[in-house]
């Protein structure tokens, strides 16, 4: 496989971390960069860890990983969305809410974004892909989208503050549904 094309790969399996990433900015009242970096670091390592696992486990268990995975997506999509929506009708706005990493749901997160990347993995295993440039290339472009997803999400959500943090969990929803519905109706 060429170098662009496993580029193009590295960007469509990056946009939902992208658009996660966006997500997490819009709650951010001030950018702190470490906290990005945090962020995509973590997109960025399951990014690029799920098509190494995919790569292992090859076509032997592909039938099982492809049958469920959508739901999964779904379901954490749908969670974490609604966690958002209800936290922006929660907030105070006398309060100054500080934005906190919370690992746990960073962790739900890269799973749930990831694991499309998995079924890439299994696909790099038939098409003999050299699998280690592949997943850092991976994991690189997804690092960088996602930290410029943070960085855009929150100069977004400086003017918007409340209806962003709704929008942002009808768009992790949203996600969700599409992903379950491209694997329904295929």
């Amino acid at each position: 496989m060429d170098l662009l094309s496993l580029f193009l790969i590295a960007i469509g399996l990056s946009m939902d971390a992208f658009a996660v990433a966006l997500c997490k900015g819009l709650s951010m009242h001030k950018l702190n960069f470490k906290q990005a970096a945090v962020i995509a670091a973590f997109f960025g390592i399951f990014q690029g860890g799920m098509p190494l696992i995919g790569w292992f486990l090859g076509s032997q268990f592909s039938e099982y990983i492809t049958s469920f995975d959508h739901w999964i997506v779904f379901l954490l999509l749908v969670v974490i969305g609604g966690k958002m929506m209800k936290e922006a009708f929660d907030h105070d706005d006398q309060k100054t809410c500080i934005y906190r990493l919370d690992f746990k749901e960073l962790f739900m997160l890269s799973v749930a974004t990831s694991i499309d990347a998995l079924a890439v993995g299994i696909s790099f295993a038939f098409l003999e892909v050299k699998i280690l440039p592949s997943v850092c290339l991976i994991a690189a472009v997804t690092f960088t989208l996602s930290f410029l997803g943070v960085a855009i999400g929150h100069r977004f959500g400086l003017r918007f503050k409340k209806r962003a943090e709704l929008a942002g969990g009808v768009i992790l929803i949203l996600i969700g549904v599409k992903i379950l519905l491209e694997h329904l109706l295929v």
